[in-house]
């Protein structure tokens, strides 16, 4: 079956599939290509190889052995915030809210989650209970406490888990972006979610050729450039692609079934500290109803907050109005 004919497929299964729409991307910025010459990345080897340590960030080990990378802006002694990211992206897809929150005086702490962008990819623990023990090792072995921690999309669920199995000893606020809580598959108890052979659809494309997937996941209903009106940013098109290629093949794969299948309903019912949830009513990745809204429902005192029209990327699309509501909760 041709790309083609697979994405028309999955997109019959659901008005809402996440791939429905789907354009294929333009080729990769030549720019992208030349920063990863076999040239700088030799200088970059022999860099890390005679200082002893990473020019870029730094890095922690899990209590299971795998390196989590991490970086570390804004003053030392700044209130603290936490970011967790996207499927399939790293840390770098929230530049734009770590850039202003550490411009306004904030320490500002983001991670590449086990298996994606500069962390180690091992081959087994791609699921929630990990992801939330290795946040839990970042946060603990960099001594954070009373920390506004947010998550978006899969990082939504991270953040989520985490609550469930560590508790809020450590957080003073919560915040969940175009996040996949409660539950994103469809099922007896979740009519309202996406089939599970939407899922299906997207393991089965990133085995096939998961460089054009990112590309016509970006270039589609991430960022609503499907959408008629709607003016691509080859920029974020790009940099979606390349996160999601620096990320491991397996760690990407299992993470589908982690961020699309874990029921979250029983962590968030832990949330017992100010709870901020952002949400695009145009999503067309996490539809809004089955998580933004249902979350709310879950967490009766948070504050939902709806950007109309807005489409599921909007760390990017709509950093302008998600930076300033993160500084005035952050502040709060």
């Amino acid at each position: 079956m041709s790309k083609a004919q697979a994405i028309t497929a999955t997109a019959t299964v659901s008005r809402r599939n996440i791939l429905a729409g789907a354009l294929a991307a333009a080729a990769t910025a030549a720019a992208i290509g030349a920063a990863n010459s076999p040239a700088k990345a030799a200088d970059a080897a022999a860099t890390t190889t005679t200082q002893g340590a990473r020019t870029m960030g730094s890095t922690i080990i899990t209590r299971d052995g795998v390196e989590i990378y991490y970086k570390d802006w804004g003053p030392k002694d700044g209130p603290v915030v936490v970011l967790a990211h996207g499927w399939p992206l790293s840390s770098d897809s929230w530049e734009a809210q770590a850039f202003h929150l550490a411009s306004n005086g904030f320490r500002v702490i983001t991670h590449d989650r086990r298996g994606h962008g500069r962390s180690s990819q091992p081959w087994d623990g791609n699921d929630m209970d990990h992801y939330a023990d290795d946040l839990a090792d970042v946060i603990e072995q960099l001594d954070l406490n009373d920390i506004f921690l947010v998550g978006f999309s899969t990082g939504g669920g991270e953040i989520t888990r985490y609550i469930g199995r560590h508790g809020t000893g450590r957080i003073k606020k919560a915040g969940l972006i175009s996040a996949v809580p409660p539950l994103m598959v469809k099922t007896n108890k979740n009519p309202g979610g996406l089939p599970k052979e939407v899922f299906d659809g997207l393991q089965a494309a990133s085995l096939k050729d998961r460089s054009q997937l990112y590309k016509d996941i970006a270039s589609g209903p991430f960022f609503g450039f499907n959408r008629p009106g709607a003016t691509p940013s080859q920029g974020m098109i790009d940099s979606f692609w390349l996160q999601g290629m620096t990320g491991g093949h397996k760690n990407t794969y299992d993470s589908i079934v982690a961020f699309s299948q874990t029921d979250f309903t029983e962590d968030l019912k832990k949330f017992d500290v100010p709870t901020i949830i952002i949400h695009g009513e145009d999503d067309q990745i996490v539809p809004m109803d089955a998580a933004g809204r249902a979350s709310k429902k879950l967490v009766p005192q948070a504050i939902l907050k709806v950007y109309p029209g807005a489409p599921h990327g909007i760390t990017d699309t709509h950093k302008e109005q998600l930076n300033a509501d993160l500084l005035e909760f952050a502040r709060s």
